[in-house]
């Protein structure tokens, strides 16, 4: 199994002492699929990934989960220095155990802030508070609220649903101890990447259809909704754009242990029969990522059922992109303009989370960020039509 040594020293060397001319030079002739090309810097990282084994499939889940921990430090890039943090202790009513949890706070933020609840990505086999800490400072920061982080248990210790009872239980908890979290028991949304963002979907889902009160808003991440059927980014990215096809099955057979379980809404959140009521979201998917379509169908549903949703494409980056903020300035200015969109939302200067979305009205797209090559966001009907 080869070594990730070499591929730390590479990733310190050719981001943190050459100049993205030379980069590009090093990444090769574009990649471009449907007309769109890959963030350069990140088709230099997948040049580098091939050094080592440690995130595949062919690695044992202990070194998986390790070299995420290690990698997302290495892409990552330096934490906001005005965010403070302090563990939290999730209890709850249910017959779970205790969650160990992280609340950041932004350095002179009022008490009576939005809180952000979010649910990490990998695969919910890998990653934790340590993996998304410097994502979960960026989205603190820049979204001028507080974010819950939460430990949720892993499969394959703790396969299916155990980790839908640890996002359903977060969520209770921050409702009811939100004056205790210095946030706003009115104004609390959820989110994550990847599995996460699953999490937080099903949850939303799962609080609106037991009659509880649900999240203000959700903040999605290229989330994985259907354990089930094909789409056709499945094809176009099955291999060698950091998540593969192999690592989907590879996941999802460690969290859905059983064949039977694919199908189900709480696994599989874009066949649920019923999606009416969701809170109000704003979804962000990645061009060459092998989920893509499956996100974008889920927004589509959420639009069909009249809840408010915008979706943006980001067509030139890759999935895992929440954790490679500082390694590529495109993942930092997508990541900075969902957080923005959520701070707006809330702040009531941003129509885009607070309104219902005509998925064929362009008017209440997200702004582009002002940054050179940075597209404008896409609307859902050219998305998925």
């Amino acid at each position: 199994m080869r070594s990730t040594v070499g591929l730390e020293l590479a990733i310190r060397l050719l981001f943190g002492y050459l100049p993205a001319t030379a980069r590009r030079r090093l990444a090769g002739a574009p990649i471009v699929v449907d007309g769109e090309p890959l963030d350069p810097d990140l088709q230099l990282l997948l040049r580098l990934e091939r050094m080592t084994t440690a995130g595949t499939p062919a690695a044992p889940v202990p070194r998986r989960r390790a070299h995420l921990d290690a990698a997302t430090t290495l892409v990552g890039g330096r934490p906001p220095s005005a965010v403070t943090s302090r563990a939290v202790v999730i209890d709850r009513d249910d017959a779970g155990p205790p969650l160990a949890a992280r609340l950041y706070c932004p350095n002179g933020l009022a008490t009576g802030s939005p809180l952000l609840v979010y649910l990490h990505g990998g695969g919910w086999v890998t990653g934790g508070l340590n993996s998304h800490d410097t994502a979960c400072r960026f989205l603190a920061d820049r979204g001028r609220l507080r974010v819950l982080a939460v430990d949720y248990r892993l499969a394959p210790e703790d396969p299916f649903p155990a980790a839908v009872h640890d996002a359903s239980a977060a969520l209770r908890f921050a409702r009811t101890r939100a004056a205790t979290l210095g946030a706003d028991p009115g104004s609390i949304a959820m989110g994550g990447d990847s599995a996460g963002a699953n999490l937080a979907a099903v949850t939303a889902h799962l609080a609106i259809h037991a009659g509880e009160p649900g999240p203000a808003r959700l903040l999605l991440f290229y989330p994985p909704t259907d354990a089930v059927n094909r789409t056709t980014s499945r094809d176009l990215f099955a291999d060698g754009f950091l998540l593969t096809e192999a690592d989907i099955v590879w996941f999802r057979d460690h969290y859905l242990p059983s064949a039977d379980q694919h199908r189900d809404p709480r696994a599989s959140i874009l066949l649920a029969d019923e999606l009416t009521g969701m809170p109000p979201t704003h979804l962000v998917t990645a061009g060459f990522d092998p989920i893509r379509d499956e996100g974008e169908l889920f927004a589509r549903r959420l639009a069909e059922a009249g809840v408010p949703v915008v979706v943006r494409r980001e067509p030139d980056l890759v999935h895992g992109f929440v954790n490679m903020i500082g390694l590529s300035a495109r993942c930092r200015a997508a990541v900075a303009d969902a957080a923005a969109a959520l701070r707006e939302s809330f702040a009531g200067h941003r129509p885009d989370l607070a309104r219902r979305s005509d998925p064929t009205d362009q008017s209440h797209r997200p702004d582009p960020v002002a940054k050179p090559r940075v597209p404008d966001a896409v609307d859902a009907a050219r998305l998925m039509g």
